[in-house]
């Protein structure tokens, strides 16, 4: 156990000094540390190059497509002007000093029904262009707006780790939701514009990049203008949502299965950019060439994050084939801790060691499940060990999450600045959904 808390320890440490210290890329370094990690753990050579296979290609297979189309839109609507003219307006509309307050609700009410990395994909463009409009930094707009979508992710159904620990534990999906509302607007404000304000305020691009979305160097086509630029970022957004419904409350049939069909991530952001080309051609008079160029620009930063998040999955698939989740585990469960406490605890453990929240949730609804059971927990109470065990599994996103990756490139952070920011944030988030689950222990 000694040896495999210290093997996991020592290869997030390496993680870390090869990028922030030797400035190593982070996609090489991920490789590395994935390879020499495998093989510290007594794993057969060959077993570990099939781990970091199965890693890479299990997050790539989605993640590689809604980056892809994600850029290409994004690329679309930032050389039309389509974003700038978005971010002018709510700007004019809710003014400079309020906007993180509108941004969480938009993280809150987006991240209902989206997944965190789809969300991201498709805003990141509108905070970026904010920052740089109102001259502050990147964070000071996109820290609400990730705390509303990963509080979301981490409580709510449709998302697959609270609907997975949902079905470990018996929770009622109404309660979930409740509680679920309860526990996590308190912790997106907290991480939100509560955190941005204290310490991400100050005015100024300050040291932070230019997102590549936001290339001035790239080519631009005559002006889109505020409607047709929100209708192409609403498309995607309200396909989605409608498939989420259907998918929840329509019964089986060809109807239903159209929706689904529309509302997959992939078919709605296809549908975008073919909405957006055409207005392009169309109604701006843009030429083929240029929309061809436009696009292949906006795909180069795409590799990129493809390829770095696809490395961050690698390494944690390898800590999961090792075994190191099970044994951090049971080192958890021999403590005899309460049982909040302990799905806590144990969420968070597994989290920081291999990364992946919903791996985290899983394991430890598995583990807290005959916990639960021991103690005749009711409805209201079960409810609220699964907030715990979300809030577990969403604190100190570092390294060997993707979504860690996704922050930094998306933003144009360095990983220094990411770990100040969008970790914090994540901790933050989980810290207070942790908290709201004990202040309403008493009352359920």
């Amino acid at each position: 156990m000694v040896m495999t808390l210290t093997i996991v320890a020592l290869s997030i440490a390496a993680v870390v000094l090869l990028v922030l210290r030797l400035r190593m890329q982070p996609f090489l370094a991920l490789l590395l540390v994935a390879l020499v990690t495998g093989l510290a753990f007594g794993g057969d050579p060959i077993k570990v190059i099939d781990a970091i296979r199965k890693g890479t290609g299990e997050a790539l297979g989605f993640v590689a497509v809604v980056i892809g189309l994600g850029a290409l839109l994004g690329g679309m609507l930032e050389a039309s002007g389509g974003v700038r003219a978005i971010a002018h307006r709510l700007l004019d509309l809710f003014g400079e000093r309020r906007m993180p307050w509108a941004l969480t609700a938009i993280g809150v009410i987006v991240g209902i029904p989206l997944f965190f990395d789809v969300a991201l994909i498709i805003l990141a463009p509108l905070v970026a262009t904010l920052a740089m409009r109102a001259q502050r930094r990147v964070t000071w707009f996109a820290l609400p707006m990730l705390a509303g979508l990963m509080t979301m992710h981490a409580l709510l159904p449709p998302h697959p780790g609270p609907v997975a620990v949902a079905e470990l534990l018996g929770t009622d999906y109404g309660l979930l939701a409740l509680y679920g509302l309860a526990c996590g607007i308190p912790a997106a404000i907290v991480a939100g514009p509560v955190f941005a304000r204290l310490f991400h305020s100050a005015p100024g691009w300050g040291d932070q990049s230019t997102p590549p979305m936001l290339d001035e160097g790239a080519p631009q086509t005559q002006p889109i203008g505020f409607w047709p630029a929100l209708v192409a970022m609403l498309v995607p957004l309200t396909l989605i949502i409608v498939a989420a419904v259907a998918n929840q409350g329509m019964a089986a049939g060809p109807l239903r299965s159209a929706i689904l069909f529309l509302g997959h991530p992939f078919t709605a952001l296809v549908i975008a950019c073919l909405g957006t080309i055409a207005w392009l051609r169309i109604r701006a008079g843009t030429s083929f060439d240029t929309l061809s160029s436009i696009m292949t620009r906006s795909l180069e930063p795409a590799g990129v994050m493809v390829l770095i998040i696809g490395a961050g999955a690698a390494y944690k698939e390898v800590l999961i084939e090792s075994g190191a989740g099970e044994q951090v585990t049971a080192a958890v469960t021999a403590a005899q801790v309460p049982v909040l406490v302990f799905a806590f605890l144990l969420a968070a453990f597994v989290r920081v060691a291999q990364g992946s929240a919903t791996v985290a949730m899983v394991t430890a609804a598995g583990l807290a499940a005959p916990l639960i059971q021991a103690a005749a927990l009711n409805p209201n109470r079960i409810a609220l060990v699964t907030v715990a065990i979300a809030g577990g599994a969403s604190v100190a996103s570092h390294v060997n999450d993707t979504g860690f990756w996704l922050v930094k490139q998306y933003l144009g952070l360095t990983e220094a600045q990411t770990f100040r920011s969008w970790t914090i944030c994540a901790t933050l988030a989980g810290l207070t959904m942790f908290a709201m689950a004990l202040i309403l222990w008493p009352f359920a």
